[in-house]
């Protein structure tokens, strides 16, 4: 009975042992006198925890002998529910032309730039005034904007519109890369950098200050709308180009024809969007929206299962009732057996989502990844949080320019849908099956999660 109890008590013990340490403070004022840091939940975000996973082929893709599984340890993000969608994307084509509209409104009315801080000190860049209305439909203010509208030799049947040519977003970015090389590091003796980047054009700057490794591009946002019509030959796809980036009847399907650069863009928008926003809730944001690396997509899609095939975790791409479980191009092209309601793309969330809560992971439109395309990939990037990123410039040869797309799209056999399979597409173009999807990187304690 005795050694009974001893071992109830041994169990026991072993139970609610923890493999982590308390924290000891050897410092005086080390403690933290903030309460606990708390994250909450993106919203149309799911959480991918932290572990290993392995990743690559499986063991019966022999279509595919040259890539090796491997495996790898990822930390946690959050991950969009589903792909960025046109009245998503529509947002920031938005706010890209009232901001350039509001630019040159403040050239004539004051009332669209704030010159003055709150104590009226004057600012040494003038903001824009996000709170005066912009009147599209006064004539007079129509005339201030004229530059803003196709010329009028471009015009058919005189209809005046934006020259959507214009909208183009300017931001800055900090290259991390360039600035964690040795060679560009801080000198402490001459109390100087002694190095030099390269910069967007391709130039070698030498290093002045901090500021050198601060990026500047400028992107023309407006998506691709003939990629419908470039893509297809001897086919009649005009309806798609005028109505599927505009038409409210496509709101909630994938945006397409944009590129990655375009992708990235729309990344850093929504983190300086978020920004704003939490400056004046007062809470700080810790990290910014980005495109998954390739690995992340991959965990993700398959949601915390090893060895399967597809992101809902089955052998097939029908389930038991026969019914298709992605929007794929199933047998030979025909594309409406896996839904009556279309042929192309369409609206997110039409599928069940995997384990992860994700949706489309598998068909309606592959998605861009930061990571830059190399066959060899698995065998050279590290174990841990694995990514091979190459910021292409204007004059790298195309194979320089290639990056890595998943997911498989619409018009793709169900081999291009598996979650191990690699595939490509240049930066630089757009296609009428690529989309994509952003995640953020998360600081949530797995253990505060149990």
């Amino acid at each position: 009975m005795k050694k009974a109890i001893t071992y109830l008590v041994l169990a026991s013990g072993l139970l609610f042992h923890s493999c982590r340490n308390e924290i000891v403070q050897y410092l005086p004022g080390g403690e933290r006198k903030s309460q606990n840091w708390f994250e909450p939940v993106p919203y149309g975000m799911v959480y991918i925890p932290r572990g290993s996973y392995v990743i690559g082929p499986n063991d019966d893709e022999l279509q595919n002998p040259g890539t090796k599984s491997r495996r790898v340890t990822v930390e946690s993000f959050w991950m969009d529910d589903t792909e960025i969608t046109n009245n998503e994307y529509r947002q920031f084509v938005y706010w890209v032309r009232d901001s350039i509209a509001r630019s040159i409104l403040g050239q004539t009315y004051a009332d669209y730039v704030i010159t003055e801080d709150s104590r009226g000190i004057p600012l040494e860049t003038p903001l824009l005034n996000w709170n005066e209305k912009i009147h599209w439909n006064d004539p007079e203010y129509q005339l201030a904007l004229d530059e803003l509208y196709i010329p009028e030799v471009e015009r058919l049947a005189f209809g005046r519109e934006i020259d959507s040519r214009k909208l183009i977003y300017e931001y800055n970015w900090i290259d991390f890369k360039q600035a964690a090389q040795r060679s560009n590091s801080y000198n402490q003796e001459t109390q100087q950098y002694e190095g030099s980047v390269l910069n967007q054009q391709g130039e070698v700057i030498p290093i002045t200050n901090r500021s050198s490794f601060i990026m500047n591009d400028r992107v023309p946002v407006y998506p691709d709308t003939l990629v419908w019509i470039r893509d297809f030959t001897y086919t009649y796809n005009e309806p798609y180009t005028r109505n599927y980036f505009s038409h409210t009847g496509f709101d909630n399907y994938p945006v397409v024809g944009i590129t990655w650069k375009q992708a990235r863009a729309f990344s850093i928008w929504r983190t300086n969007l978020h920004s704003s926003f939490n400056g004046r809730t007062k809470e700080a944001p810790p990290h910014g929206y980005r495109l998954p690396t390739e690995t992340e997509w991959e965990i993700a899609a398959r949601g915390g299962q090893n060895n399967t095939l597809y992101p809902w975790g089955s052998y097939y791409t029908r389930n038991s009732q026969g019914c298709f479980l992605a929007n794929f191009k199933p047998s030979r092209g025909n594309y409406v057996s896996d839904s009556p309601t279309t042929t192309t793309a369409m609206q997110v969330g039409s599928f069940d989502p995997n384990n992860n809560g994700l949706y489309d992971m598998a068909g309606n439109v592959a998605e861009w990844t930061s990571t830059a395309f190399y066959e060899s990939a698995y065998d050279v990037v590290n174990d841990f949080n694995p990514e091979l990123e190459y910021n292409a410039l204007p004059g790298d040869p195309p194979v320089m320019k290639r990056k890595v797309i998943r997911g498989g799209s619409w018009k793709d056999i169900a081999y291009f849908i598996q979650n191990g399979t690699r595939t490509y597409e240049y930066q630089d173009s757009a296609k009428s099956y690529i989309g994509f999807r952003c995640v953020r990187t998360s600081f949530r304690n797995e253990l505060d999660r149990r």
